[in-house]
């Protein structure tokens, strides 16, 4: 594949695009994080998205662009789940047969919003990356136009428009805690961040179980790195060479958070906020929490909360067996 790239310009156009059919996502200023840290630190809530989550500005990004020999033909993709969502959202309006396949760990709570968009899914493999080699031999097979998760202009463009939305009034933002998966959300974040507000710190946010981004920047390349289970299903698996210098250029710095404390954020934007976050979502709060990243007082800083389908039995657990907040 040829690198991904995109610029501001980019960006809006996107936006232009996705505006009739997208809706605005809140923001929210948290006392419980800014009392915290000492920052203001404003929450940006796409886990209140259509489809509880930012997937759906990149999938419906990439499938305006499709000419009608493609829309016929259908869609297909791998995804640990949100993503799948948005396709399949993305596919429902438009009417575009879509296939999606989800590793077996996939929460169900994300496979049954997939189904309910009206997609045909397919459990493969036990990890995103199987998923995604079985998706390319079965779009190989059935001639569909594969919407990848990440390496793609217009999927990254589409994503972009969160921080768009988040300049929206105007806001001087010093630092933005992104969570970093295969690194398109990242990667349109940061290009308009930095667009507007060059001296804007971008960090990067995975966990501990899953760090191909931290150990890939430590070097300057990809590489491979240990797998464990994680509470960020939705960021874990392997990263690409494709999308790894626009991520680098956009991104100060990628760091890991431990799984206790994403479910520790998860439990706290719950109690503090009535927000159900999933844990890809919540790893920007627990670099918070933890002292990963801190912020200088008075600073004001944008945290994406990317997501919240998660399972409300696992919520529930979490937040019984989270201690209460200081």
């Amino acid at each position: 594949m040829t690198p991904v790239d995109i610029a501001l310009a980019d960006v809006v156009v996107a936006y232009d695009r996705l505006r009739p059919h997208v809706r605005p996502t809140p923001m929210i200023r948290s006392a419980w994080l800014s009392a915290r840290t000492g920052a203001d630190v404003h929450l940006k809530c796409e886990n209140l998205q259509e489809t509880g989550s930012f997937k759906i500005r990149g999938a419906l990004s990439k499938l305006l662009t499709l000419t009608d020999a493609e829309r016929r033909a259908g869609v297909i993709t791998a995804s640990a789940g949100n993503h799948a969502q948005g396709v399949a959202w993305a596919s429902r309006l438009l009417g575009v047969s879509a296939l999606v396949v989800v590793p077996a760990g996939t929460p169900a709570v994300k496979q049954a919003g997939i189904r309910r968009y009206g997609a045909e899914l397919t459990v493969a493999g036990d990890t995103y990356d199987a998923a995604a080699d079985a998706a390319r031999a079965l779009q190989a097979a059935t001639g569909r136009t594969y919407v990848h998760a990440y390496l793609d202009p217009a999927v990254t463009a589409g994503q972009g428009t969160v921080a768009l939305e988040a300049l929206r009034r105007g806001d001087a933002w010093d630092l933005a805690l992104v969570p970093a998966g295969g690194g398109g959300l990242i990667a349109g974040v940061g290009t308009v961040l930095k667009a507007v507000r060059p001296h804007v710190r971008i960090y990067g946010i995975q966990s501990e179980a899953s760090p191909p981004w931290v150990e890939s920047f430590r070097v300057g390349r990809v590489v491979e790195v240990t797998y464990a289970p994680t509470l960020a299903e939705g960021l874990a698996g392997r990263i690409d060479p494709e999308n790894f210098d626009l991520v680098r250029r956009v991104t100060d710095e990628m760091l890991t958070v431990p799984e206790a404390a994403i479910g520790e954020a998860m439990a706290g934007l719950f109690r503090e906020h009535r927000l159900v976050v999933e844990g890809s979502g919540a790893v920007g709060v627990a670099a918070l929490l933890t002292g990963r990243v801190r912020p200088p007082a008075g600073s004001r800083v944008l945290v994406v909360l990317s997501g919240g389908n998660v399972d409300p039995e696992r919520l529930l657990t979490l937040a019984s067996q989270a201690p209460s907040d200081p």
